[in-house]
């Protein structure tokens, strides 16, 4: 399995193929797709997360020391966004999440893309699923 730093240059190289910010929002829809789809029973609001202007459901499942995200979302930007936050944190440990510096957010240019509703909602995403990492990390601690 790649590194997260592995896989954020996987990102930032796959974003660098495109040279208007159209053709990355509409390669983040195309992202969407193949998001790991949250379990109907997890879409519930105990997993939606606060700060998004648009509903995310994100469930995170712990098991052999690692961390598997889950999501969705009713905004296909969002779902675009949140897919990338997954593909870059799901299946690490939850210190690799705690201490994840995800520099490829600004370096594909997305922050500044992002109208300030959707920043805050994309703040929102990397703090929960920090609090997630933080959550099984005190538990496993016991």
């Amino acid at each position: 399995m790649k590194n997260i730093d592995e896989v954020q240059q996987e990102v930032i190289e796959e974003f660098a193929m495109y040279d208007d910010w159209m053709d990355k929002y509409n390669y983040l829809i195309d992202l969407s797709r193949n998001l790991p789809i949250i379990d109907i029973k997890q879409k519930v609001n105990d997993n939606l997360i606060s700060g998004c202007q648009s509903k995310v459901w994100l469930y995170a499942d712990y098991g052999e020391g690692s961390i598997r995200f889950t999501a969705d979302s009713d905004s296909v930007i969002t779902k675009g966004i949140i897919a990338l936050l997954i593909r870059v944190l799901s299946g690490r440990s939850p210190e690799e999440i705690m201490h994840a510096d995800l520099y490829f957010i600004d370096r594909i240019g997305l922050r500044q893309n992002l109208s300030p509703t959707r920043s805050n909602g994309l703040l929102s995403m990397i703090k929960q699923m920090k609090l997630y990492a933080l959550a099984y990390h005190t538990k496993a601690q016991g």
